[in-house]
């Protein structure tokens, strides 16, 4: 008994020797301090009294159903979704085994050995057997006293943060792609119907110039002239059916579905939904809290920082504690004896020496990209605000163009009207009335496609504040699930390859 606990108290004392050095322990390595930037204070395209923005699924304010059913299924079934929630598992085990290194490495063995021995001649001859048994424990701990292991897991802890920016990212992204992609596809069904409308018109006006024809009011030149007419706008038809087919499909491939699923979800409504209000922009610094890019660049960043002390950590001396009890004997009962039971524990150093400055050159490496992450980070608030100037112009300079065009369409509408009225009077030529109708065609098709940009024009905003999908997203259940997996027997082919 005595000897048992002698063995506990040597074991306590250098046990706590590495507890000693942990708190002692130093790191090395720049710590990181988030970056300043000299930002302007307001927009040069918002009102100087601009509020915060706020968050909110700004789709919704579309009040078009089809499209928030379709942003709900995306976020649920897009595969670029589904690989960055996979990357954010990624980013969540790598930062386990960063942690793991912190603490002592234990392994256990076993053995059992039975062996056949030739007797001496003294002892009559013949053969012998024996038995031999052991069993024990062996530990490793390499203590972390320079911050190496720290770097690492502060590394890692910041690669967490940086997927889970990411997700952000790429939510916004889909978001926006499927709005405009709806806005798209409803601007086409709304530009297909207007060339039906006029092909219709156009055939009655092409049915008046045959008649006048045959009472020889007008020349065959009116006639092919309306012919002529007719079918120059029929043939904007295909190519709008096209984009439209080409639009759907990508709005499918978006939600996570083969292309040809969208055929039936985009019917009915064959106008543009109206755009709403502006958002509030806020100011310039609300960008780096509400981008997700810049969060991740800034994580970036801060992760690439905690990488130099990590490698400038392996420079110096290291120090690690191993050790192993074991016991071994003859029977199984004996293996429980304290004379069958030993064990060994001390400490190691190892000391870097000569490496032809490869443990220098890693740092610079780390210093490298650290330096890389800082001006990707400053690119990156920089194009921010770029996006969100550009927007803000866009959509104030899009409502102004809208405008002329609507006034444009609603004249040449009356136009197109007056001049068929005089014309079937005989006050007016043919070719005021086609003139009149092509004007009135590309009046109203120009006022469909600047609903189509503004539009587009308020989601890239919305995109460039920072809006997005605010409801939480399950990342933990991989996307494949895989069976129950242990050991387990293999079929191994034996057929031979033939000649």
């Amino acid at each position: 008994m005595h000897s048992r606990d002698r063995l506990i108290s040597d074991w306590t004392r250098l046990l706590a020797l590495p507890v000693l050095l942990c708190l002692g322990a130093c790191s090395v390595g720049p710590d990181y301090v988030a970056p300043t930037q000299d930002l302007p204070t307001q927009w040069n395209g918002a009102a100087s009294a601009a509020r915060p923005p706020a968050r909110s699924e700004w789709w919704r304010q579309f009040k078009d159903p089809v499209l928030d059913g379709l942003v709900t299924e995306a976020v649920a079934g897009n595969l670029d979704v589904a690989q960055a929630k996979a990357r954010i598992r990624e980013a969540r085990a790598s930062r386990v085994q960063a942690i793991a290194p912190l603490f002592p490495q234990v392994n256990g063995s076993a053995s059992a050995t039975r062996s056949r021995y030739a007797t001496s001649s003294d002892s009559g001859g013949g053969n012998g057997m024996s038995n031999s048994l052991r069993a024990g424990f062996d530990t490793s701990w390499e203590l972390d006293i320079f911050g190496g292991r720290d770097r690492a897991v502060e590394a890692a802890t910041y690669g967490v943060d940086a997927a889970d920016d990411d997700l952000d990212g790429v939510l916004l992204t889909l978001i926006g792609d499927v709005a405009s992609a709806v806005i798209e596809a409803r601007g086409y069904q709304a530009r297909i119907v207007l060339a039906k409308r006029t092909v219709e018109t156009q055939r009655v006006t092409e049915a008046l110039t045959r008649v006048r024809f045959q009472a020889g009011d007008v020349s065959a030149v009116d006639t092919a002239r309306a012919v002529a007419q007719v079918a120059s706008t029929e043939a904007q038809i295909p190519a709008l059916e096209t984009a439209l087919s080409q639009t759907q499909h990508r709005i499918a491939v978006l939600v996570g579905r083969p292309p040809s699923a969208m055929g039936s979800r985009l019917t009915g409504a064959a106008k543009v939904p109206a755009t709403p209000a502006p958002p509030q922009a806020g100011v310039p610094a609300d960008v780096l809290r509400n981008r997700p890019d810049v969060r991740r660049a800034e994580r970036s960043l801060a992760q690439a920082t905690a990488r130099i002390g990590q490698a400038e950590a392996v420079r110096y001396p290291s120090v690690s504690l191993t050790g192993n009890i074991s016991t071994s004997a003859l029977k199984l009962g004996d293996l429980a004896k304290n004379s069958a039971i030993g064990w060994s524990i001390g400490p190691s150093l190892s000391v870097p020496i000569f490496n032809g400055g490869e443990l220098a050159a890693a740092v610079d490496v780390a210093r490298a990209r650290r330096d890389q992450s800082d001006a990707a980070l400053r690119l990156a608030v920089l194009s921010a605000l770029q996006d969100v100037e550009d927007a803000l112009v866009g959509l104030r300079q899009e409502r102004l163009r809208l405008a002329s065009l609507s006034t444009a369409a609603a004249a040449s509408g009356q136009a197109a009207q007056l001049s068929q009225a005089l014309y079937q009077s005989g006050g007016a030529s043919f070719l005021d009335v086609l003139d009149a109708q092509r004007s009135q065609y590309s009046s109203e098709d120009s006022r469909i496609q600047s609903q189509i940009a503004l539009a587009t024009r308020f989601i890239a905003l919305n995109k460039a504040l920072g809006g997005g999908w605010l409801r939480p997203v399950e990342v933990s259940r991989p996307r494949v699930e895989d069976p129950p997996q242990g050991p387990r027997l293999r079929a191994v082919s034996l057929e031979v390859p033939s000649p």
